[in-house]
């Protein structure tokens, strides 16, 4: 079983700016880098905060130029990155809850979320998932927010062969202790590690819980960020053990 570090870029959306977000995303990758994170994820529609009045403007199609520095600083620090945002499809009025893959070798994936929460069908069309990515021959499977409330779709991502379940997300302080109850079943029931992406802060009237957190397959908590605000949530595995350390984020890598 090879080595691998993977990470949850625990993380503070501005709200509604894509240019701020672009130069702060920035940032965290340049973070996650110097320690040699492989793997990154941010959370629910980082690129532009959990905005649904906003998302149809924000709207943007997955080979946007603006995002252009994030796929170029991906493959230049050999991290496969996924962030979020709204996607519309060329020819299409939808608008999709979205994550980019922007993969270490320069490729670009997408993945859109399948399961929608209450409300959000009036602004945003289910999308179609997207395929496992592979990480040092390790199968990573992604998953937005209500997705993973869906137990089938766990499920079917230790069907089809993946070993780590990473979930983008923005989880309230209410809602955190059942919502990562689920995520350490999933660990425990398909052998799955499983690594949540928070918000850090506010969104979109939400108040965040932070504490992004990763859970080794049979469901032990390997590390869990303390609170709110920005950090990198890392779990790396060391001849099939995992550990966790927690970085805080400041202004500048």
């Amino acid at each position: 079983m090879k080595n691998l570090d993977i990470c949850a870029a625990q993380y503070c959306s501005v709200a509604g700016d894509l240019n701020a977000n672009i130069d702060r995303h920035v940032q965290f990758m340049r973070h996650a880098a110097k320690q040699g994170v492989e793997f990154l994820l941010f959370p629910e529609l980082s690129l532009t905060g959990y905005e649904p009045s906003l998302a149809r403007e924000l709207a943007q199609t997955p080979d946007v130029a603006l995002l252009q520095p994030l796929r170029e600083l991906a493959k230049q620090s050999g991290m496969t990155t996924v962030v979020g945002l709204p996607l519309r499809q060329v020819g299409s009025d939808a608008i999709l809850i979205g994550a980019l893959v922007f993969a270490a070798d320069g490729s670009q994936a997408t993945y859109t979320k399948q399961h929608l929460h209450p409300g959000e069908e009036a602004v945003f069309s289910p999308g179609d998932g997207g395929a496992l990515l592979n990480i040092k021959a390790e199968h990573i499977a992604l998953s937005v927010c209500a997705d993973f409330t869906h137990a089938s779709h766990a499920q079917a991502a230790a069907h089809a062969g993946a070993g780590v379940y990473a979930t983008s997300v923005l989880i309230s302080e209410n809602g955190y202790p059942h919502d990562s109850g689920l995520l350490e079943d999933y660990a425990r029931e398909h052998s799955l590690g499983v690594l949540m992406a928070n918000h850090g802060g506010p969104s979109g009237g939400w108040a965040c819980a932070g504490r992004s957190a990763f859970w080794a397959p049979g469901g032990k908590r390997v590390v869990s960020a303390a609170g709110t605000g920005d950090c990198l949530v890392i779990a790396r595995r060391r001849q099939g053990v995992w550990q966790g350390q927690v970085v805080e984020c400041s202004a500048t890598p």
